[in-house]
């Protein structure tokens, strides 16, 4: 089966030529097989391929759309499909931004906030608070219902992580006074501006804020499991147990959130027993456990090493009406896998087959993490061509570590395999995985196939990192071919001057060069 495998990679390594024309061939082919309604033939494949080729930024991307996208397609959902992928994907945020202005001027229909809020999600991510508060303020005067909390929460959690204290306060005022223009502020956008800070562990500033504000927001049940959310992501279950005990003596009663918030905070500590006896506290309080309550013991009996009561809680779910999903067989997986219990896990991934249940990303990270430990590189290619097969794309994390494992295997067909997978479904690899990949290219000598990815990802707009760029000057440099590090050298330096710099990722090949 390894022979049949590397033979397929080695076949898939054709679509990698300088100019990578054949992917795009592969990805109409793709798009126009899909079996989504919409598709016909503007596929989303298609157009996420258009977005993430079209030349950065040499030339505009609106008119591009305009030849290829009739206004009759600009359905929301498909465009929610298209910018949900764009952001999966870690595309350029200016032609996220682009794509979403070129929505707003043409579509049909009546707008979607959830568009919205994907979009200024990618810029915010992408550290673009100046293009974010330029949308902010045209939705306000355009579309003003596309406003929501989630859109104050998304941009405002992105300032508390790269800005300071300062800044996030200046920026809830803005958007009480510019931008939620005529809407009066009450314990909801209260309750925005604390999760901001508790999402980012923050939580001097978080009780800072709180202290200073609660007198205007009166604050509810929500705003007290906020932030004792937030003292558990500061994994310090002290503060949580003092904090509930607050809660209490302010008067607020606990909810099954509360309990889900103590529970997972005593099981990521290992105190399962903990977690068990606040079940029953729980059920005493006749507050009832919810799904989330039940996958949160389990995989806290994963914790500790304890199959058998993750198995018994799992099969105690439809006896109090609940029905797992996902995430709880994915709970259960990891406790089997943690317990050494590979096939037993597998097995789970069968009878989530049969009940219609989908795997999801973390489904594949977990078998995927125990095939490697236990079946070595021959298991984890075959699960991952069966993940292929069914036209599945993980997420960010679980394709860094199939990269590092195909490329710590040398088996770096393999990994080109999965480079020109992730490129015909319309994916701009992640960052981390072109640095695995082009280390294991240069250093088998394949420096023309690590010049041709590195390009690729430059050519989307995206930053590449200073490893990268300094392996190819030397290797580049080696073999005499000062054309290709003049090339890089020139997209480097444009994107310098639109992107904003990217913490880990600097400046690259020109700025070696120059201190040279």
């Amino acid at each position: 089966m390894l022979i049949w495998m590397r033979r397929k990679g080695s076949n898939q390594v054709s679509c990698l030529p300088q100019k990578f024309s054949s992917l795009h061939t592969i990805a109409v082919k793709s798009s126009n097989q899909s079996n989504l309604s919409i598709e016909t033939n503007f596929g989303i494949n298609k157009i996420i391929r258009i977005i993430n080729d079209h030349p950065f930024p040499d030339e505009p991307l609106q008119p591009t759309l305009v030849q290829c996208i009739p206004p009759p397609v600009l359905s929301n959902t498909f465009v929610e499909n298209v910018l949900g992928r764009l952001f999966a994907t870690h595309s350029n945020g200016l032609k996220a931004l682009e794509f979403f202005k070129f929505y707003l001027d043409h579509s049909q229909f009546c707008l979607s906030s959830d568009a919205f809020e994907k979009t200024l999600h990618i810029l915010a991510r992408m550290r673009y608070f100046d293009k974010a508060w330029e949308l902010m303020k045209e939705i306000q005067q355009r579309h003003s219902s596309l406003l929501t909390l989630k859109s104050m929460s998304i941009l405002l959690s992105k300032i508390a992580k790269f800005q300071s204290f300062e800044d996030t306060l200046e920026a809830f005022q803005k958007m009480e006074n510019d931008v939620f223009v005529g809407r009066k502020f009450g314990t909801g956008e209260f309750n925005i501006l604390l999760r901001a800070f508790c999402t980012q562990r923050q939580m001097k500033e978080a009780r800072s804020v709180f202290l200073k504000m609660h007198s205007r927001f009166p604050p509810n049940t929500k705003t007290m499991n906020i932030l004792l959310l937030g003292f558990r992501e500061s994994g310090d279950v002290t503060a949580v147990e003092l904090f509930y005990h607050e809660m209490v003596l302010r008067g607020f009663k606990p909810n099954s959130i509360t309990y889900n918030i103590r529970i997972d905070a005593y099981c990521k500590k290992g105190c399962f027993r903990d977690g068990l006896r606040l079940l029953e506290e729980m059920e005493h309080a006749n507050c009832l456990p919810t799904l989330e309550t039940m996958t949160t013991l389990i995989h806290g009996a994963g914790i500790v090493r304890n199959p058998i009561k993750a198995r018994q809680l799992f099969d105690e779910i439809p006896l109090r009406n609940l029905h797992p999903d996902s995430g709880t067989y994915n709970a259960l997986m990891s406790s089997l896998v943690r317990s050494k219990d590979l096939n037993s896990a597998i097995d789970l991934m069968d009878e989530m087959e049969e009940k219609h249940i989908k795997h999801d990303s973390m489904t594949y990270h977990i078998i995927f993490s125990g095939l490697k430990r236990s079946n070595g590189i021959e298991g984890v290619c075959e699960l991952y061509h069966k993940m292929v097969e069914r036209n599945f794309v993980p997420q960010t994390r679980t394709m860094v570590m199939l990269m590092k494992i195909f490329c710590e295997n040398r088996e770096l067909d393999l990994g080109l395999n999965f480079w020109c997978y992730l490129v015909e479904k319309g994916y701009c690899p992640h960052g981390h995985a072109l640095d695995l990949l082009v280390t294991g290219l240069c250093s088998s000598g394949r420096v023309q196939e690590a010049f041709d990815c590195s390009k690729q990802v430059l050519e989307r707009g995206r930053h590449i990192s200073e490893s990268v760029s300094r392996m190819l000057e030397r290797f580049l440099l080696q073999r005499g071919e000062m054309d290709k590090l003049s090339t890089l050298n020139q997209m480097i330096k444009k994107l310098q001057d639109i992107l904003p710099p990217t913490i880990g990722r600097v400046v690259g090949v020109a700025a070696s060069i120059e201190i040279k």
